[in-house]
């Protein structure tokens, strides 16, 4: 039989091609699986551990290398006490110039080592900073939300993060909408209510323009 590839002949009992093309494509399989794997091995470096990690590489994370706090405050005093959500001031500065603002000036902030986050769950205040070490969040519709706001307050201009919580959010408006969370922020951030429709507008034009230049069956 001839080979696919080159037209030589090979034997088809041996091989599906013949011998120079079946080794030079295990040759490039090997090269694209090296290269992959010195990939993952850099971005296993460049990416930062978390301090709300139980493990990293396998060795147990300590707390006490951390140098600042984050706390969820809130005016509900049925809240209970905030648990504190540990981090690095070297990351947190790198990562927002208003933390940066609060850490490098002798603002309470940088001398208590204490950052106080008002309107902010706890849970989503771990998923914020998780996701300032590590670049990787799990959301839902109002994961996405909070998210989305702090994202805004503290100027995190990490657009796979902002890109994900938008679009989740313009997919579920109709019940985002009826939430009194939605309702706040309404109050609270209307420029951000502006853009989270913007962003929903868009997608319906695009939506529409998609099926309208589909060819019918």
């Amino acid at each position: 039989m001839r080979c696919l590839s080159c037209t030589e002949l090979y034997d088809a009992s041996v091989a599906g091609t013949c011998k120079e093309c079946y080794e030079e494509a295990n040759e490039t399989e090997e090269e694209l699986k090296s290269e992959i794997d010195d990939l993952k091995a850099k971005v296993a470096f460049l990416r930062f551990w978390s301090p709300l990690d139980l493990h990293y590489h396998g060795r147990p994370i300590v707390p006490g290398f951390t140098d600042v706090v984050l706390v969820a405050s809130s005016d509900d005093p049925s809240a209970g006490p905030a648990v504190p959500v540990p981090a690095h001031k070297a990351l947190l500065v790198s990562r927002s110039p208003v933390f940066r603002a609060m850490l490098e000036n002798e603002m309470e902030e940088s001398r208590t080592g204490t950052i106080k986050i008002g309107d902010v769950s706890y849970d989503a205040l771990r998923v914020f900073v998780n996701y300032l070490y590590t670049a990787e969040a799990c959301l839902d519709e109002q994961m996405a939300c909070d998210l989305l706001v702090l994202a805004e307050k503290y100027q995190h201009n990490a657009k796979l993060m902002l890109d994900s919580a938008l679009s989740l959010i313009t997919d579920n408006m109709d019940k985002l909408t009826t939430k009194a969370e939605y309702v706040d922020l309404v109050e609270k951030d209307p420029r951000l209510v502006v853009e989270i429709y913007e962003a929903y507008l868009s997608k319906r034009v695009n939506t529409a323009a998609h099926k309208d230049s589909s060819p019918e069956l």
